[in-house]
């Protein structure tokens, strides 16, 4: 059972520039809630409550500012700090004292999931015991991504980064299952001709191996990469849609965990005046 979970929320957000000069992207807002809250409530939804968030050297004070190490979700955090991008493998190295024996999920700050099922799945991931599960969804434009192949039993038989010619349309996202093996196999990487550990390098260490399988978003459900401008603006006009049909906050820290039973109604409280006046509080007071 996955007990540990990492969410990666550094690089230079040059995509985004000149937004990301002074503040982290994965604390711009995406609607109403800085856009980690939305890769840590399905850390939360899959039952993962001691969480690793790695940063930018220099903008611990920014996080700590949003969740602190000590706070009312009823979650353990840590942070480290990322002293340059190396890539995603990075965040493994980095956390190997965090991870110790045990087995972790690794979510990319800047990603945002959504689904009915989704919260069934990610907990049925959990249960990982050995090797690697990937999450994939169909996409129209699989060249800019990278792309998995699968046989029936879900078994990825081909990976390839941002194909020409893209032997499927499933995208692999920002969400992955490693067993313990994880650590090891990072420090074997080599970096790339852009000089960082790439991801798709360590997926082929497992699938070399015949331990990589995968899982799907369904169709209802979605995920976007928020790392530009345009995801950004999307990902917001889709979570403000929903919410304001439905009336039901998505990535609500504070009501995943009282529903899981991992606060009081008095932790809600001391969240509500910490908020102040705004309609977050107001959804809060609702429960």
């Amino acid at each position: 059972m996955i007990k540990k979970g990492i969410i990666l929320a550094g690089g230079m957000g040059t995509r985004m520039s000149p937004l990301t000069k002074a503040v982290n992207k994965q604390l711009l807002p995406l609607h109403d809630k800085p856009l980690i809250y939305y890769p840590l409530s399905v850390l939360m939804l899959a039952g993962i409550k001691n969480i690793l968030i790695i940063v930018n050297k220099g903008q611990l004070n920014q996080f700590r500012k949003i969740i602190p190490e000590k706070n009312n979700f009823g979650i353990k955090i840590e942070y480290k700090e990322q002293l340059s991008p190396r890539g995603l493998p990075d965040a493994f190295i980095i956390g190997e004292k965090f991870i110790g024996k045990d087995n972790v999920v690794l979510i990319l700050g800047d990603n945002f999931f959504y689904g009915q099922s989704l919260t069934k799945t990610l907990v049925k991931s959990t249960k990982l015991k050995k090797g690697a599960k990937i999450f994939l969804h169909p996409v129209k434009k699989p060249n800019a991504y990278g792309v998995a192949k699968i046989n029936k039993n879900k078994k990825v038989i081909s990976l390839v980064e941002k194909p020409k010619k893209p032997m499927s349309n499933l995208a692999v996202t920002g969400i992955y299952f490693f067993d313990n093996n994880v650590i090891k196999f990072a420090k074997k990487i080599k970096p790339s001709k852009r000089k960082e550990l790439e991801i798709i390098d360590l997926l082929k260490i497992y699938k070399s191996k015949k331990k990589l399988s995968a899982e799907f978003i369904g169709r209802g459900g979605t995920w976007l990469d928020a790392g530009n401008i345009n995801d950004l603006y999307d990902a917001s006009s889709y979570v403000s849609a929903i919410e304001n049909r439905q009336g039901l906050k998505i990535g609500c820290i504070e009501e995943i965990a009282f529903k899981k039973k991992w606060i009081s109604k008095k932790d809600i409280q001391k969240s509500i005046i910490q908020y102040g006046n705004c309609e977050y509080a107001a959804y809060l007071k609702k429960l």
